[in-house]
């Protein structure tokens, strides 16, 4: 029994399938093994990722068809062909319900801080401060002075945020309110003097702030005042007016 225990092995070693059978004991005993029955891991990693046949989808299929189709067709058929198959149904677009934004009252916007004073700096906000943007782009644009293409730019970039993320109208937007601040670090450094003597030096930094408002445009405020002159206009005494006089004579005269 141990020697046919002991062929057993061997075979099985060998890969090879074998069949004994015993008549000693009068048992039929059949004994079948294969090296390939054992559990392989690299083999299940190999069938589990094959790359395997995709199935074809038919709806993919008929609309890959259809866009070559059209990509075949010149400019004039597909014109055509649109025409008689009518506009593409965009439920989707028509179904997506519509962003209104919230219109803004105001828009502030700021510089950062660079190199100037802040006397100079408040010379040019006094300068813009009541004027609409765009004159005040124009006034910074033909202006000689150093620091206007900062400024300049910033107005530029304050009309462009207040048009596009605060949905006012840029044709009415003026220059509110503007004023400037000084930097967080005034850099100091020393100043030789005479006589063994230094004194300390400041480099100032300042910023300015503006806020953007809709106001009154040239054209309305020309029609204003054109109006505010018309009711000053009174008639030549054909009919009496209830009114003060405007240059009433002097009381005593010699």
């Amino acid at each position: 029994m141990q020697s046919v225990a002991r062929q057993v092995r061997y075979a099985s070693h060998l890969g090879t399938p074998v069949q004994f059978r015993i008549t000693s004991s009068r048992i039929q005993w059949q004994c079948q093994r294969r090296a390939a029955s054992y559990y392989n891991p690299l083999q299940w990693i190999q069938e589990k990722f094959a790359p395997k046949a995709r199935k074809a989808d038919p709806v993919e299929e008929k609309k890959r068809g259809e866009q070559e189709k059209q990509g075949q067709q010149s400019v004039f058929e597909a014109a055509v062909s649109q025409e008689k198959g009518g506009r593409p149904k965009t439920a989707s677009v028509e179904s997506a319900p519509t962003v209104v934004k919230k219109k803004a009252t105001q828009h502030k916007y700021s510089t950062a801080n660079f190199k100037i004073s802040h006397r100079k700096l408040n010379m040019i906000g006094r300068q813009i401060s009541g004027k609409p943007i765009d004159h005040a782009i124009v006034q910074m644009q033909f202006s000689e002075k150093r620091a206007t293409s900062r400024i300049k730019s910033m107005l530029a970039t304050a009309k462009l945020h207040a048009t596009a993320y605060k949905n006012m109208d840029p044709s009415k937007l003026i220059v509110s309110e503007a004023w400037v601040t000084k930097g967080p670090k005034q850099l100091k450094r020393l100043e030789p003097r005479g006589r063994g003597k230094f004194g300390i030096r400041i480099h100032p930094d300042s910023r300015m702030h503006v806020i953007l408002r809709e106001g009154k445009t040239f054209e309305q405020l020309k029609k204003e005042q054109r109006e505010r002159r018309l009711r000053r206009i009174v008639s030549a005494g054909l009919v009496r007016e209830d009114v003060p006089l405007r240059n009433p004579a002097r009381t005593w005269q010699w």
